[in-house]
């Protein structure tokens, strides 16, 4: 008898599995900062970020790499009447300690730390923040992958110079990261090389310079990666050379973001997309689907695919279709050619939906 349909046993033809992807995503300095004469960063009218694309952003085919922006705790020093657009700079440290690191128990925004121990340790009062588009980091950054490269040479016309980079990285990001953020997990950035302060560094040549939040997508820089962690003070901008907090206070939040992109030589990491399946064992028994329900399957009453009414009925699977308890088609799998079947054969189709 030709049989249609087939339940399927929750418990034993079906399992549900989760799977991690990763790919590469690399950005090339020259891109944020030049390759496009900076047809490829949109500023707005508010002043308080700046966008930046791997295309000139008045073209269909630009896609969003980052935001960048800037700000300082109100306690900070740099924190004043004097200070160029002093409230949206206070205004943005707060809005991303908000979001990134939560209130403490009195209902008061806490501020970035250093190693991540809210309630002590040493306090970021000034960062920049990397904001990346979700079109790059997909679910999240993988952990233990990330590396900001930065160019710190004393001179703002040649930034990266013979040996003037140090590197961001979360090496220890894969098995130390930190889980008492509102917005998930996230691991801290250490700098390493040659121009880092000798009495910063620990013995591994490693300093903490920020906060890389890995569901958010959000880098939170130290401005002190500018100043002074290093052996010599760099010039960030062709117009104001006094050094960091100067400039940092000094500039808009525009011109502070175009001063951080020059000395940008590449970024790299891993994202990460989580890919829920759920398998399916569709298990055709030696009596099952012999028939078809097709109309060609017949011909004045006899089957087509039969030579003679000795031979055994058989059938071709073509399609598998998974249906609800209401009958209703909910998928449909199609298979690469057809599978002939037969009172003699059994076979197992396994069918995985993804989402």
């Amino acid at each position: 008898m030709a049989t249609s349909f087939k339940e399927l046993n929750s418990g034993r033809d079906s399992v549900v599995t989760r799977n991690l992807l990763h790919e590469a995503i690399p950005i090339t300095g020259s891109i944020v900062s030049g390759t496009y004469a900076d047809e490829n960063i949109k500023n707005f009218s508010h002043g308080m970020f700046q966008s930046v694309y791997d295309y000139p952003f008045a073209s269909s085919s630009a896609n969003h790499i980052f935001d960048l922006t800037c700000g300082y705790a109100a306690g900070s020093s740099l924190s004043g009447a004097a200070s160029e657009q002093n409230a949206k700079k206070i205004n943005i440290y707060n809005q991303m300690a908000q979001v990134l690191v939560g209130f403490d128990q009195n209902g008061a925004v806490r501020q970035f730390d250093e190693d991540g121990d809210l309630s002590d340790g040493t306090k970021i009062n000034e960062a920049y923040f990397i904001n990346f588009a979700r079109l790059l980091t997909k679910d999240e950054i993988k952990k233990g992958g990330f590396t900001l490269t930065l160019g710190v040479s004393g001179s703002y016309a040649t930034p990266f110079g013979t040996s003037n980079t140090i590197d961001l990285v979360d090496y220890s990001g894969s098995t130390g990261y930190k889980i008492n953020s509102p917005a998930g997990e996230y691991g801290i950035l250490y700098a390493t090389g040659s121009n880092l302060a000798s009495g910063v560094v620990d013995s591994n040549g490693y300093v903490k310079a920020g906060l890389l939040y890995y569901q958010a997508g959000i880098a939170v820089v130290t401005a002190s990666v500018f100043g002074g962690l290093l052996t010599t003070a760099v010039s960030m901008s062709t117009t104001d050379p006094s050094g960091i907090d100067a400039f940092l206070s000094g500039t808009t939040i525009s011109g502070n973001a175009d001063g951080v992109r020059a000395r940008f030589e590449n970024v790299s990491f891993n994202n990460t997309t989580e890919l829920n399946s759920t398998i399916y064992f569709c298990r055709v028994n030696n009596t099952d689907f012999n028939y078809s329900s097709n109309q060609t399957y017949l011909s004045e009453s006899k089957m087509v695919v039969k030579n003679n009414s000795q031979d055994l009925p058989v059938s071709y699977v073509t399609t598998v279709g998974l249906y609800s308890a209401d009958n209703e088609l909910l998928a449909v799998a199609k298979l690469s050619e057809p599978l002939k079947k037969d009172p003699s054969t059994e076979f197992t189709i396994r069918t995985r939906l993804d989402y």
